[in-house]
């Protein structure tokens, strides 16, 4: 049994829509739905009655409904009393940041923060990017960090969130180099035979960018899908061994091109999109605590944003 499914039956009572609530819970439909049928499955009986539309709850589904809703309000409440009680790590600031961002970039802008900005305390959460974008609408951060891409737009309202850019890099795909320094698999195909494919997990947020590549490549790629994970770290591993052909932001490979043991496996400005890197907070007016440390942090970033 997970919070969340609670979080995910709530918003199903509300909107009355699978579609909707996937949206807003920022999941795949297919995985919003998997999800209400754990909660169905742990509580061993229907809660929703899918034979109508507008999607309405079963009689027991009601029942569950106002305990659902009650027990999240007692965790809620909970949580808000424990972190009144770190007046210890008020100077720490908390960052929610998606996996991919945080092996990589996150490090290195941390160290060059420290040398212009100062000292920083942070707390670094780790996560993939649904429950990073959750951990801040629901007061868990204080700083969320994630990738931008206008085709695939984070869901939070600029009524209530505030952002600011911090870089942009680029989404292409590497693989590791021959005998002769050249790609072992590479786009457009030379052979014309299907490329070995390590891909992110459906959902994925890189994911859905590869697929935006794909859609608008001007040739088929003949990508061969041999080997799936959420994480670019794990496809770049995979893809270092030699087993495939992956899409990985350009900080998490600059090492290994450097030492050659990636390389492009496209020609220059093919095969790539260019993603903004940035940072999101509620705005002052709406949020329900600021840390000194993150406004100081703020307006360092915006001054250097704007100056």
């Amino acid at each position: 049994m997970e919070t969340k499914w609670l979080e995910d039956f709530v918003s199903l009572a509300e909107t009355r829509s699978f579609s909707r609530s996937a949206q807003l819970r920022h999941v795949t439909q297919p995985a919003f739905s998997r999800r209400i049928q754990a909660l169905e499955a742990w509580a061993g009986l229907d809660l929703v009655d899918r034979s109508s539309y507008p999607t309405r709850l079963t009689p027991a589904g009601e029942t569950f409904h106002s305990q659902a809703l009650e027990i999240l309000g007692n965790l809620q409440a909970t949580r808000n009393m424990m972190r009144g009680h770190q007046v210890a790590g008020q100077d720490m600031i908390e960052f929610a940041v998606p996996h991919s961002l945080a092996f990589t970039f996150f490090p290195h802008w941390v160290m060059e923060l420290r040398s212009r900005f100062g000292a920083v305390k942070s707390r670094l959460i780790a996560m993939n990017v649904h429950d990073a974008v959750m951990q801040l609408t629901e007061g868990g951060c204080d700083l969320l960090i994630a990738y931008h891409h206008p085709s695939q737009p984070l869901q939070l309202s600029p009524e209530r969130y505030e952002m600011l850019s911090l870089g942009h890099e680029s989404l292409a795909p590497y693989a590791k180099a021959d005998k002769d320094g050249q790609p072992m698999f590479q786009l457009p195909s030379t052979s014309g035979g299907k490329v070995p494919f390590l891909s992110y997990a459906s959902g994925a947020y890189l994911g859905r960018l590869v697929e935006q590549i794909v859609k608008h490549s001007p040739a088929p790629l003949h990508l061969d899908p041999i080997y799936e994970t959420d994480m670019a770290e794990g496809l770049k591993a995979m893809a270092i061994e030699g087993h495939g052909l992956a899409f990985l932001p350009g900080s998490s490979v600059k090492k290994e091109l450097k030492s050659r043991r990636l390389v492009r496996a496209a020609a220059p400005g093919s095969c790539e999109v260019t993603m903004e890197v940035r940072i999101y907070r509620e705005r002052p007016e709406v949020a329900r605590h600021i840390k000194p440390g993150a406004q100081a942090l703020w307006d360092y970033l915006r001054d250097g944003a704007t100056g």
